[in-house]
């Protein structure tokens, strides 16, 4: 079983934007969004370090 992470995500705005676009949530969105924030905070990091840096910028976010 996986283990729960801590929400990153603030629920009421994640849903609104997504009301606004004319979605609907599902009950295990957010919990799919708040793994994929994990994942790019991760991936953020370790592009820092590869860089020989400890401190994460903006464009450590940026893939391609």
């Amino acid at each position: 079983m996986a283990k729960k992470m801590e929400p990153l995500v603030i629920a009421s705005k994640a849903k609104a934007i997504l009301k606004k676009a004319g979605c609907n949530t599902s009950s295990d969105a957010l919990d799919g969004l708040n793994g994929w924030a994990y994942w790019l905070l991760e991936q953020a990091a370790k592009r820092a370090k590869a860089n020989g840096r400890k401190t994460v910028r903006a464009h450590d976010f940026i893939n391609m």
